[in-house]
């Protein structure tokens, strides 16, 4: 162990997703996100991701500053409408040689590889012919996974197959905040189950093209809830949010059933739901080799059942929170931690986002001054080590993100990088906080707290 706590081949890395930063939408097929934002009014500014960072011209540039940062790993994901614009069928030859080029970079560097399958760009063609809501999507899913693994096998070792199908499912099939933008209880639910069953499909291809040391595994992200008072109606509230937001994809992953509570809660609600049967949550079920963690910050909520289907809302925290009005809560990721190798056993797991967004200031001198953001790395980071030194199998940690980016639908009104981005010029700087990380870095390689 280091000084910090971590183990002595713990991974420091930083993460990026695919439409936030590639830009170069003219050479890719279309995704869902092109087409929500084109929809009047969901994404703040009217932005989009057609130029985004540039990353696809300025990779080398990007990759640089990595190295610069001193980090052992970079998760990025795949557009899949990148190396397969209609979702299947003949691949874009310069889509694949792109990824091919950065993993090369990457190992040019010393950096290692991790990439991520899907960071919910699907293919506008696959949208068409029904999307997540057509089990037919899940089998497509795993051919693009086969597709992957055969051509970037060779350089990539850690492989995750979904980010965040909680996001895919309910913001961009429940609430309509994320695209595609549609607001169905019942298509959320199969949603979730669809993702589920390609992730689970996309291992099997895996085990029977890649052997270790290649891995695999799928990140989920992670919302602890408390009670705003002690009420039993409060209490009650948490207990199900916690079922809604965190054990349905987990139970689901590691325990092969969802949660038997939430899936009469939802029956209840919005009657008999068509998920599969066993057989599917035995594909579901596939053993993995790590667990992705993404987590940024807990929720505060209480009953109101007048809010269906879950019967609860949300308070505002009273209490420091991001730019986003989340709550800055390093010790529930602690907590969190624990929690998944008590109740789940000695999972490997990698926390494969963490950050925050604020309102940077306009650089002064080539310097960018955030402490807020500097602080909350910092105090996850040690409520990680804590973990790591009280018996968590936990590997990694990648700070989200690398680059301010396309946050969305908040647009470019949003600022989550270590290093700053001005989108006009397309030029970088480092943050204090990218500074202090890299230090981070070299005072835990070293040794010294």
């Amino acid at each position: 162990m280091t000084a910090n706590g971590f183990p002595d081949r713990f991974s420091f890395g930083v993460a990026t997703a695919a439409i936030q930063i590639e830009g170069a939408s003219d050479t890719r097929g279309e995704s869902i996100w092109d087409t929500f934002c084109r929809l009047p009014g969901r994404v703040a500014g009217g932005h989009t991701p057609a130029v985004a960072c540039d990353h696809l011209h300025r990779y080398e540039e990007d990759l640089d500053l990595m190295a610069s940062l001193g980090v052992d790993a970079y998760r990025f994901s795949i557009s899949w409408p990148r190396v397969l614009p209609m979702g299947h069928g003949a691949p874009n030859r310069s889509g694949l040689d792109f990824y091919k080029r950065l993993v090369d970079g990457l190992h040019a560097r010393g950096i290692e590889p991790v990439a991520t399958l899907y960071h919910w760009d699907l293919p506008q063609a696959l949208e068409d012919a029904g999307g997540w809501p057509a089990r037919d999507t899940a089998e497509r899913f795993a051919e693009y996974a086969s597709l992957m693994f055969e051509e970037l096998g060779g350089g990539v070792r850690r492989w995750i197959t979904h980010n965040e199908p909680w996001v895919t499912a309910f913001l961009g099939h429940a609430y309509g905040t994320k695209a595609p933008g549609r607001r169905d209880w019942r298509e959320a639910l199969r949603v979730a189950h669809h993702a589920l069953l390609s992730h689970g499909l996309a291992v099997r291809a895996f085990r029977q093209i890649l052997a270790p040391p290649a891995s695999i595994g799928i990140t989920l992200d992670f919302t602890p809830a408390r009670p705003l008072t002690g009420s039993p109606g409060d209490r009650e509230a948490a207990e199900r949010w916690d079922l809604f937001r965190n054990r349905w994809f987990l139970d689901a992953v590691v325990r092969g059933a969802y949660p038997s509570e939430l899936l009469a809660w939802y029956e209840s609600c919005l009657g008999p739901l068509e998920l599969g049967g066993k057989e599917d949550l035995e594909v579901i079920s596939e053993p993995i080799d790590f667990l992705g963690c993404n987590y940024y910050s807990r929720a505060v909520v209480y009953g109101d059942p007048q809010a269906r289907p879950l019967g609860l809302a949300h308070a505002v925290p009273e209490v420091p929170t991001t730019g986003m009005g989340w709550e800055v809560a390093p010790d529930s990721l602690f907590d969190l931690l624990l929690r998944i190798k008590r109740e789940y056993g000695d999972i490997p797991i990698l926390i494969t986002e963490n950050g925050s967004a604020y309102d940077d200031p306009v650089p002064t001198n080539g310097v960018v001054e955030d402490p807020e953001r500097l602080a909350y790395l910092r105090d996850h980071l040690e409520a990680v080590g804590r973990a790591a030194a009280s018996g968590v199998n936990v590997q990694g940690y990648f700070a989200w993100s690398l680059l301010d980016n396309f946050e969305w639908e908040h647009g470019y009104d949003k600022r989550f990088g270590i290093i700053y981005v001005d989108y006009e010029t397309q030029r970088r700087i480092t943050k204090q906080s990218g500074l202090w990380y890299r230090d981070f870095i070299v005072q835990s390689r070293n040794g010294s707290p």
